[in-house]
């Protein structure tokens, strides 16, 4: 009589142990099916997702329901992540903690450029700096952690205001602009459109004359802004050249930074 054991088709020269791993990975690839199908999905779907007959996905979807990795409607019939595969899911969101993940990019862009390098995200009271990796050489700005930045008049502020949703925004983006034109919102409008088609923002003197800075947005799993990477150097010696090659480099890193969250720059806006 066939088993019913989720795994390999058993034969006396097939070693115990590789049996286990064998089933541990077709049982890993259903689950990542079942993630990548998600909310829910029919087996004849998830079958042919991960490129196995629907009987065998059946045996492991049971053993994966019974330890409560994989749940079924019974409305439906579809399948879908149980609690205990969200629980392993927000522990590992939770390891991915975008200052720790942030911080050595940080270290190795502020080596290479010798320019400050800094960390927002955004607070109750809009950007806010939460790591600093402050440059070495002659000239030196000092950006504090804690600092709050403008919403419109930094580099960093801009990005937030391109990529947040804008019931976010609102209060800080109507007390900034109080008073502003008609042709100071447009300007913000072209700013917005140009950061969320390259991904980058570079700005010349925007926040303090003399200063410039560029700046890259971070995200999270489901395209979420989990903040913004900058440099910023004195124009004297963060000439346009030196601002192009920080822009690439910045990039990416903040390319790095979030894929290693799970996320990636929405496209689409």
């Amino acid at each position: 009589m066939a088993s019913d054991t989720p795994g390999p088709e058993a034969s006396p020269a097939t070693p115990v142990r590789q049996q286990k791993v064998q089933a541990a990975e077709v049982g890993t690839g259903i689950l990542k099916g079942l993630a990548q199908l998600a909310p829910s999905t029919s087996l004849s779907r998830l079958a042919e997702h991960v490129g196995m007959p629907a009987a065998k996905v059946h045996r492991y979807l049971q053993a994966l329901i019974a330890s409560g990795f994989a749940e079924q409607d019974p409305a439906t019939n579809h399948y879908g992540l149980g609690r205990e595969a969200l629980l392993v899911g927000l522990a590992a969101l939770g390891r991915l903690d975008v200052l720790k993940i942030a911080s050595p990019h940080l270290q190795g862009l502020r080596d290479e450029l010798n320019e400050t390098c800094f960390l927002a995200v955004w607070g109750n009271k809009g950007p806010t700096v939460v790591h600093v990796e402050q440059s070495i050489g002659a000239v030196t700005l000092v950006t504090r952690v804690g600092s709050v930045l403008p919403l419109l008049g930094s580099s960093t502020g801009m990005v937030f205001n391109s990529y947040l949703p804008g019931a976010e925004t609102a209060a800080l983006l109507h007390e900034e602009s109080a008073g502003q034109g008609a042709a100071f919102l447009k300007d913000i409008e072209q700013r917005v459109a140009h950061i969320r088609g390259t991904g980058l923002n570079q700005v010349h003197g925007l926040l303090m004359p003399g200063v410039n800075a560029v700046s890259a947005p971070l995200f999270a799993t489901g395209h979420v802004l989990a903040g913004v990477i900058t440099v910023v150097g004195a124009a004297s010696v963060f000439t346009p050249r030196n601002q192009a090659t920080a822009a690439e480099r910045l990039q990416q890193a903040a390319q790095a930074i979030t894929e290693r969250m799970g996320g990636a720059r929405p496209l689409d806006v």
